[in-house]
């Protein structure tokens, strides 16, 4: 499976029903204890394929009258991806469903948070991808 068809496999819609946008909302509720505490909002973005690895970014949007730079966005990488709201884990697993035995997910690591402008931050994921054997 080359470039294409992973493009097509990972559209905006269905990572929506991997990551729905409710989850941030979810995430800052375990934190903070209210939702409306939350100073940003995460999508998930697939990012291409290279060198065997499935690149996804949680894509952090700074939420209107809040501040995304005051938020402690660079140690997300661990807290997502021990967070059993962001539940890592369980998102590979649904992504290695979505290849159909075509190939699998391998191991992963969550990326180092980049500064994208002041109002938007990435968080990425790599997925390892082996061919099916």
């Amino acid at each position: 499976m080359g470039k294409e068809p992973f493009e097509t496999l990972f559209t905006p819609d269905r990572l929506e029903g991997l990551f729905p946008a409710e989850r941030a909302d979810q995430f800052f509720e375990a934190l903070f204890g209210d939702a409306s505490e939350g100073s940003y909002d995460i999508q998930l973005r697939y990012d291409g394929f290279h060198d065997d690895q499935l690149k996804f970014v949680f894509h952090l949007t700074e939420r209107p009258g809040k501040c995304l730079s005051c938020s402690l966005t660079y140690g997300l990488p661990h807290v997502f991806s021990r967070h059993p709201v962001i539940d890592v884990a369980s998102l590979v697993r649904e992504i290695d469903q979505l290849l159909d035995g075509s190939h699998r997910c391998g191991a992963w690591e969550m990326g180092r948070t980049r500064e994208i402008d002041h109002n938007n931050h990435a968080v990425p994921l790599l997925v390892k991808i082996d061919p099916a054997t």
